[in-house]
This record gives C-alpha cells, structure tokens and sequence, in this order.
C-alpha cells in the first residue's frame, strides 16, 4: 500500500497544476523543484558552522557547501561525506538539499561536503561524474583544513546523485585514498533499465517513464554512453574491491529494482552490502519530512549507517 501521506503530496500537486517535468524546459523545472521545497522540507537545522567553497579541477570551478556539526570544536578531525544531490543529473542544487545535508551533519555527526555539479544538457557526461571525482579527491587533499579525516571519508547521494557516488567509487577503486562507505539513496545504476519495477511503478507516482527519457537524454550524448559504467555502474565489469555499501530504495518507485540489484551486485563481489526498501514510499521521498513522517525515519536511518560505518 502507497504511504497516505504520500498519495496526498501526489494529488496536491495534481491539484495545484504542477505541470510533469518533461514538459518543462531546464530552467523551468529547475524553478518548480526549488520552489517546492518549502512545502515539503522540514525547517533547516543549526548546524555549527556553514563554508561555500570552490573545487577547481580539469580546468573547471564547482561550488561545494561544507557543513560543520555542533560536534567540530572538540574533535581535531571528524568522519567526512561527499553528498552528491539528485535530480536526473539536471535540477537540484544546494539549496535543494541543503536540509538534508545539514541533517545527516547533525545526525551522523560528520563533516558534510555537498557539491554542485555540472548538470545537463549544458553539460553532458560524464562532466557529473568528473566533478564527482574531482570534489572526493579536493575533500581528501583539503581534509586537515576541513576537520575532516581522509581515511573515513564517504561519498554518498540520492537518485541521480546515488548514480554519480556509485560511478564515483568504481572510479576511484585502487586510489591512495578510496571513499570509506558509500551511501547510495534510490540510485539510479543502469540506463535505459527494463525491470519489473520500471514498469509497475513509471505512472502515477512522481517519477515517471517519460521524466526519466527526459533525464537521460539531457544528460547523456547519445544511446552508446549508456553502456560506461561512468554511466550506468550496474554494467561494470567487476563490482570488487569496492567500499561497504549501505543502498536504500522505495517500494513504488520506478528505480527500486537497479537499487536491489546492484546492492546484489556488490554482496556476490564480496563487498560488505545493507540493503532496505521503505515499500509504501515514492521515489525523492527523502527530502520531504515536512509531509511525509516516514522521509524523517529515512534520514535518521542514513545517518545511523553512517555513523556505524564512519565512527571507528
């Protein structure tokens, strides 16, 4: 059974007119996903302290957030998180998840770096993933300054977000310094997927067969790049060697399967894996806790892995 709470979101926004994102341009949903979130995220917490920075690397400057928990001033250094936002690798920013990120700081008690990536279509892959790359390695070479310990950083996101720290990973296998844990929120793992949930759950509830055509396509150049496992991770050749991973997913969400899948994949590579499904909640559920009680247990679960993980 679909979440109530859930349902109601979904006819509210039925009954406001807020019109499907294919049928918008960029800057169009880009304005409507910001502006939702007032409605569905919960007041943003204090955290310790707040820096905007920038990460230059391949000859581009990205902007990432670094936020501080309460915890900072009596630690020389604490466990860190690369957070990557989704948005179908074309909305989304820092302000988008900033609620979420400030939640994991607090709640996990670690230093969280979110990054704003370039997104399509003005930037195609695998400029996402490159800045992913580029924003984990900046955390690691800036770790002293940044309170942070380069040994236990994790890299994490949700959705398209999920997709760019799981590419990231693979990316990163057999680096000096390797993300500690990777936090992977309803990702997206292969494109153009044809799962059974893919089907049952691409109408009616949020995202939508045709939002993810549209995604993907302002995303990637062309068909062929949906086989890079910068891509689509689930097609890599070896998931071995990879770090812990914890995968979350929802029950009607058209994504839920590649998220089972590929923590199958990491398990039978022989990387140590947890898996759990919210099966009553839709797809982006994580970020709405101001109308949905179950977003809120989400979270607190993410952060509990975290700490599990990162706090040793």
């Amino acid at each position: 059974m679909l979440d109530p709470q859930a349902q109601a979101l979904m006819q509210l926004m039925i009954d406001k007119g807020v019109p499907p994102v294919h049928t918008m341009t960029p800057e169009e949903a880009r304005a409507s996903y910001r502006s939702r979130r007032a409605f569905t995220q919960p007041d943003a917490p204090e955290v310790f302290k707040v820096e905007d920075k920038l990460v230059s690397a391949n000859g581009v400057s990205v902007a990432v957030r670094v936020y501080h928990p309460h915890a900072a001033p009596s630690h020389s250094t604490l466990p860190g998180l690369v957070y990557l936002h989704g948005g179908g690798w074309t909305i989304g920013d820092l302000d988008t998840h900033d609620v979420l990120c400030r939640s994991l700081c607090l709640q996990a008690g670690i230093v969280v770096v979110a990054v704003d990536y370039r997104m399509g279509p003005e930037h195609k892959f695998p400029a996402a993933y490159d800045d992913s790359v580029a924003a984990f390695n900046w955390t690691v070479a800036h770790a002293a300054s940044l309170g942070i310990d380069a040994s236990r950083i994790a890299i994490g996101g949700d959705s398209a977000g999920g997709n760019l720290a799981a590419a990231a990973c693979l990316g990163l296998r057999g680096q000096s310094v390797q993300p500690a844990f990777q936090l992977l929120i309803y990702p997206a793992t292969i494109m153009w997927q044809d799962t059974t949930s893919y089907h049952a759950n691409g109408k009616g509830y949020m995202l939508t067969k045709e939002s993810i055509a549209y995604y993907t396509e302002n995303y990637l150049r062309n068909r062929e790049d949906a086989k890079d496992w910068r891509a689509s991770p689930q097609l890599a050749d070896s998931h071995a060697g990879l770090p812990p991973a914890f995968v979350m997913t929802a029950g009607f969400d058209p994504l839920r399967d590649e998220g089972l899948m590929y923590a199958d994949a990491l398990s039978k590579a022989g990387v140590s894996s947890q898996y759990i499904c919210f099966e009553r909640q839709i797809h982006g559920f994580i970020t709405m806790g101001r109308v949905m009680q179950e977003a809120n247990t989400a979270v607190s679960v993410c952060a509990s892995a975290l700490k599990a993980n990162l706090h040793r």
